[in-house]
């Protein structure tokens, strides 16, 4: 189609594979369209769901509208689906919005049956954008670079077949050696992904922190480290290690590591911009996402109960 930049452009990433991901794009084009606003794809978005929705005045990024020109993106699934979008989104001011399909959904903001409200919200500009602390992460083996990437959640350094052997630095001064199944390299986002499954602490995102978390560490030193917003974190793949290691972005980029090879992470210059309907705390999204129990905390003391 014929771009026109006089026209209001947002983006919808989703999937095929999901019937309630089907509906909920047919519902967010069908909302967009009548506020005259484009509803943007990937290509291979447009592709998957021609044959699903009226795709007649749809638009392709980067063919028909730049990525410049997308105000935000409307983000249809789980945090799988996020992740993918901050991929496509990736050094643009383009923010997320992100409505749970999926199961947890810790990066979403809204649920499903939010959608229509959602939509309706995001038309009328009723949002703030939270920008979320990403990762630069740069692999090296033999002093040439073997990945420069980067991660929202975490990057983590995996054992192959064998046990790693692995020495951790912070700020270029050794902390630990040890032996383990990884070490997961965390934003305060990621805190609640890999990093809280391996025994990590929850950070709320408002906190700018670097974590290291070691992953089943043979060691006496093995808690996880919270470090500041600047630091630099090493992991040292030990020549000694046979077999190679596993570099993971976010769960969705590999990168093989030699023995030998050096994993660094700092801060990216490049945030990731998370959309925002309201401004209940960290707290309550805590609560309800990972369905803690809560009643009777305060109200029911009175009665004996702590």
């Amino acid at each position: 189609m014929t771009h026109d930049a006089s026209k209001r452009h947002m983006l919808i990433v989703s999937h095929t594979y999901r019937p309630e991901a089907i509906v909920a794009t047919n519902e967010v084009v069908t909302a967009l369209l009548d506020a005259g606003v484009v509803p943007v794809f990937c290509e291979e978005d447009y592709t998957d769901f021609s044959t699903h929705v009226d795709m007649t005045r749809a638009a392709v990024l980067g063919t028909d509208v730049p990525l410049s020109d997308v105000e935000v993106a409307f983000v249809l699934g789980g945090d799988g689906t996020i992740l993918r979008a901050a991929e496509v989104l990736r050094g643009s001011a383009c923010p997320i919005m992100g409505v749970n399909l999926g199961h947890v959904g810790f990066l979403a903001e809204m649920e499903s049956l939010d959608l229509g409200f959602t939509v309706e919200q995001v038309l009328a500009g009723n949002y703030t954008v939270d920008e979320r602390l990403a990762l630069e992460v740069l692999a090296e083996h033999d002093g040439q670079i073997i990945a420069d990437t980067w991660a929202l959640n975490e990057a983590s350094v995996e054992k192959g077949r064998r046990m790693l052997e692995v020495s951790v630095g912070i700020d270029d001064h050794p902390i630990s050696i040890f032996a383990c199944d990884g070490v997961v390299l965390s934003t305060p986002t990621g805190s609640t992904a890999y990093g809280f499954s391996a025994g990590g602490p929850i950070v709320w995102p408002s906190v700018q922190a670097l974590l290291v978390v070691p992953i089943a560490a043979h060691a006496l030193f093995n808690r996880p480290l919270v470090a500041g917003p600047d630091s630099e974190l090493t992991v040292q793949i030990l020549p000694e290690n046979i077999g190679p290691a596993v570099l993971w972005c976010d769960g969705r980029r590999r990168t093989e590591l030699p023995a030998g090879s050096k994993v660094t992470v700092r801060r990216s210059h490049e945030p990731v911009r998370i959309a925002r309907l309201d401004d209940a705390p960290f707290s309550e999204r805590l609560v309800r996402k990972f369905n803690l129990p809560v009643s009777g905390w305060r109200g029911d003391r009175g009665k004996g109960v702590a």
